[in-house]
């Protein structure tokens, strides 16, 4: 359990260094159409440490555990260590046109290839992954709660304002892409 405790401990760590390297890395660009954000970066940077800490806390706080049996800090882990690898590499797949704040880049185009053939939002998706991997390493009920649905309402405040902001630079061809993919989870939602 000890190697588990420290795995955990790191991904923590690795999730928020390479949250803080998005943020000052992938910023748009003086050349960017960057007045759609509509404050969205700002609330997910008070959602996603708010959930964190207030589900740890709650962890603390209650017993109202998910599970008697070890194998769900283990599942935990796992889907903490999913979502931050597979979130990388979305961010990679998407290259000059990936910004952590909604904007459109000169020459932008809608990537239909790959994840993003079944999902619009993988990058969102695999970073509730990982929150719903908090919730469940941390064995509680309400923990779960706060490590989830705090950063999935920050997350759909913020795909609501990113498909107007594409509806409106792409007009009819995202909104065809958008009847044939589904947001968040493939072929369900």
């Amino acid at each position: 359990m000890k190697i588990l405790q420290i795995l955990f401990a790191v991904s923590m760590g690795v999730w928020f260094l390479s949250e803080i390297l998005y943020k000052n890395i992938l910023k748009s660009g003086d050349n960017d159409k960057k007045d759609k954000d509509r404050s969205t970066l700002n609330i997910l940077w008070l959602a996603i440490p708010l959930s964190i800490a207030s589900s740890v806390s709650v962890s603390y706080l209650t017993r109202l555990p998910i599970s008697d049996e070890d194998r769900i800090y283990y599942i935990g882990v796992a889907l903490v260590w999913i979502g931050i690898i597979l979130r990388f590499i979305i961010i990679r797949s998407l290259g000059k046109y990936f910004t952590v704040d909604v904007t459109i880049r000169e020459d932008h185009k809608i990537k239909k290839e790959g994840f993003y053939k079944y999902i619009r939002h993988p990058s969102y998706a695999f970073s509730l992954l990982t929150s719903l991997g908090l919730g469940l390493y941390l064995n509680n009920w309400f923990s779960l709660i706060l490590a989830f649905l705090i950063p999935f309402i920050a997350f759909s405040y913020r795909i609501t304002v990113e498909e107007r902001t594409l509806i409106e630079q792409f007009g009819e061809e995202y909104l065809e892409y958008r009847r044939k993919t589904k947001k968040l989870i493939p072929f369900i939602y």
